[in-house]
């Protein structure tokens, strides 16, 4: 696979804007709430450039290897905590926003566990992940390559 376009390059402007909404949510979304985020969606979406950098980037801020691994089968796994599973139940439904949208009871279960401001920051961050997405996955931008 070949990248298509470089789009900093082609639409510098438009990045700038994505960065800037990106920038909010770091600043109001914890950074281990919101890699879970951005990893499951990256997954969810089959996004390999943003799946490798969020992976890189939570392991190097020190998470444990096991919790990265088990985003992708959070259903069954046992390292997530109430919070953090709602998020992830929340992030997969935004991110497969499908004719029934996000259902009364995922929405009363994070209203109750997140509280209005932390949710609304976290659907803000579930956006821009899927921005993020919707940006690399059509124009094939790739992740570095390994270290030989």
């Amino acid at each position: 696979m070949e990248p298509r376009m470089d789009l900093f390059e082609v639409v510098p402007d438009g990045i700038a804007a994505v960065t800037a909404l990106e920038k909010y949510v770091r600043s109001k979304v914890d950074h281990g709430l919101l890699e879970l985020v951005k990893l499951r969606a990256s997954i969810d979406n089959g996004c390999a450039f943003c799946v490798d950098m969020h992976t890189t980037d939570w392991l190097a801020a020190g998470e444990d290897v096991r919790r990265v691994v088990a985003v992708a089968t959070w259903h069954e796994s046992p390292f997530f905590s109430d919070r953090e599973r709602t998020v992830l139940a929340l992030t997969d439904a935004i991110t497969r926003l499908g004719e029934e949208g996000v259902s009364d009871e995922l929405w009363a279960e994070a209203t109750k566990e997140l509280g209005d401001d932390l949710l609304a920051n976290v659907i803000l961050a579930i956006a821009t992940i899927n921005v993020w997405n919707r940006l690399a996955v059509p124009t094939h931008k790739l992740p570095p390559a390994l270290a030989s």
